[in-house]
């Protein structure tokens, strides 16, 4: 159908929403949102001297275009948001970084709440403390609350399971009082996890009075070893102090973002402030287009970034005004739940740190851009290289499967994904062969493709039905390239499943040597050489190892699973629910069989007699006293 542009033109509504410029070969290059699509669009093509060179190239390369219309400019800007981080466009300025942050989350709605570490916020009842830029703070900050207030860490159903168990080690060397045998009230326990949260919203003063009080106390006693337990707590809580600097006097949560740029590399740093604390600090690095100004990198990476983060704070200071402050900051406060305010300050202690971020922006860009560019070069360069070696563009999403077994027995597939040049391992996905017996890798590889691409089809299928969903699933997020570990015969299977789909993705197997490497790839009927020192046949061979590892890794779990079962089904007595106490208790076969028949028989599904054979079995025959 031939687009003329004239008559568009003259369709466009009078309306809010998105357009979206397709170049001739149909990619989407540039995604943009407008009050009014009509004024907004018609810009791009009226013949004024104004426009940036950006805009001069995306417009001779625009074949046709669509409009989305929206209900108001806030879905527009939701939908823009969405529709970038999904087609990548080549002339929208990208956030290359896809960063999660840990949260410290507080079971707040069990009778004996939890502390623990969560990669994610959701709306569940719990308490989130957060983000954080290093996992590792986390760990060494929940396993300081569990020896503090001396609160669970086990996974167990309470009050259900009280009394079913035995208590875990935490219990005897007293840093649990031990929920799961009623010891402790759920209101003396809920006291505990109040003094928690207050030491984990930064109020440390108290705490440390008391922890200086107790060591004085138990010295004073000469219970020395007491007082140097009291002691290594309280030099804990002090360095967390210390850690979490305090850098205004309000107790308001906000980002502070600065920036700096320099050719087609910018680079955006944000301290992250809660409860008046500094609790850490992240930079992100921005691939600019060219003619975009700081505040155009700004603005997108505001939209960018917090489409992804699940916490938004009160206020984000920036360092400068954005065209589009008041629907930017509409958005944010329906995303948050609560009111968000885009704030540049000029003056005072929000001033100096907005003035410290865009400092540390400035040493980051200096610093770290010959790293950037490396790490540019081992990723999205080796894609530009392999789309120039397979006649292929707009490379994002790579596939890859694997097969693993031992003479059939328990054979497994493997999926990898690497977006961008990089593993995306919350998409990896097992495979456990259900149809095919015995060793036979291409019917096995069949099976896995079948079913991963009918999983896909089946999502999409439920997205349709449900209308636009902000982000799919993993399954339904089909690559642009599927990489067989093997030749022709590989590729021929992926081509005959995809094509009885009615799927058109392209499939590249990977030719090996006599010497089980790889020396070409094979695309399309054809044998393609590649320059074994370049970055696209490393990244190859990353992929290749990848799939190749978690495949291995799958099947390794699987069959010792097995063989443990396989060993305690040969042991007279033992059924199914004593085999799985056994397992529970022991966790490994070494370890049953170290142990002896009073610590079998203290198993509540034992008695004495089968923990003597039990532990016969494991030392030929012999029967202990």
């Amino acid at each position: 159908m031939v687009f003329n542009l004239e008559e568009e033109l003259k369709k466009l509504p009078d309306k809010p929403g998105v357009y979206l410029m397709h170049d001739a070969a149909d990619r989407i290059i540039y995604v943009g949102k407008a009050v009014v699509l009509k004024n907004r669009v018609r810009q791009y093509f009226h013949k004024s001297g104004n426009k940036s060179p950006k805009v001069l190239r995306m417009v001779s390369q625009i074949a046709w275009f669509e409009t989305i219309v929206t209900d108001s400019e806030a879905e527009a800007l939701v939908l823009e948001c969405n529709l970038i981080k999904e087609h990548q466009p080549k002339y929208n300025t990208m956030l290359k970084d896809d960063k999660g942050y840990p949260y410290i989350r507080v079971t707040v709605g069990e009778a004996f709440p939890r502390v623990m570490l969560a990669h994610t916020m959701k709306k569940d009842g719990s308490k989130y403390y957060g983000p954080y830029t290093s996992a590792g703070a986390v760990k060494d900050t929940i396993r300081l609350a569990h020896k503090l207030f001396r609160i669970r860490d086990c996974s167990r159903r309470l009050p259900e399971d009280i009394g079913k168990e035995r208590p875990c080690l935490n219990y005897h060397i007293q840093q649990c009082d031990a929920p799961c045998q009623g010891k402790i009230t759920p209101e003396e326990y809920g006291k505990a996890i109040e003094k928690a949260q207050d030491f984990l919203g930064g109020k440390y003063d108290l705490l440390l009075k008391q922890l200086e009080e107790k060591m004085m106390a138990a010295s004073d006693a000469m219970d020395f070893e007491t007082a140097i337990t009291y002691r290594e707590l309280l030099f804990s809580v002090r360095k967390m102090d210390e850690r979490q600097k305090m850098v205004e006097n309000s107790m308001e949560n906000r980002d502070v973002v600065g920036i700096d740029v320099e050719d087609q590399d910018a680079i955006v740093q944000v301290f992250f402030v809660r409860e008046g604390k500094l609790i850490g600090r992240d930079h992100f690095h921005m691939v600019v287009a060219d003619g975009d100004s700081k505040t155009q990198i700004l603005t997108d990476f505001v939209k960018q970034f917090y489409s992804g983060t699940p916490f938004l704070p009160r206020e984000i200071l920036l360092p400068r005004e954005l065209p589009e402050v008041d629907s930017l900051s509409q958005w944010l406060s329906i995303k948050g739940g609560h009111k968000v305010t885009l704030a540049v300050p000029k003056k005072g202690e929000k001033y100096q740190l907005l003035q410290l971020a865009e400092k540390n922006a400035r040493l980051i860009l200096s610093q770290d851009k010959e790293k950037v560019r490396r790490e540019e070069s081992r990723t999205m360069g080796a894609v530009r290289q392999l789309e120039e070696i397979l006649g292929l563009s707009g490379l994002n999403r790579m596939e890859a499967f694997d097969i693993s077994n031992i003479s059939g027995f328990e054979s497994v597939g493997s999926m990898v994904v690497y977006e961008k040049g990089k593993p995306k391992k919350n998409d990896y996905r097992k495979f456990k062969i259900k149809w095919v017996k015995g060793p036979n890798d291409y019917a096995s590889m069949e099976e896995v493709l079948i079913r991963r691409f009918s999983h896909g089809l089946e999502e999409r299928e439920k997205i349709r039905e449900k209308g636009m969903a902000e982000n799919y699933g993993s399954f339904s997020n089909f690559p642009d390239l599927l990489l067989m570990d093997g030749g022709r015969g590989q590729v021929n299977i992926a081509e005959r499943v995809l094509a009885d789909m009615g799927l058109e993705i392209p499939v590249c197997g990977m030719v090996k040597d006599d010497n089980h490497r790889t020396r070409g790839l094979y695309f399309y009927n054809q044998e393609l050489p590649i320059d074994r020192h370049s970055e696209a046949f490393q990244l190859i061979t990353r992929i290749q190892d990848e799939a190749h590892r978690f495949a291995i890794e799958y099947h390794r779990s699987l069959r010792g699973k097995s063989q443990v079962h396989s060993i305690l089904d040969e042991i007279d007595g033992i059924g199914p629910a004593r085999r799985k106490a056994l397992m529970r208790e022991f966790q490994t076969i070494d370890a049953m069989r170290e142990a002896t028949v009073d610590q079998i028989a203290a198993i509540p599904e034992m008695n004495r007699s089968v923990a003597k054979t039990v532990y016969a079995f494991f030392h030929d025959g012999e029967i202990p006293d």
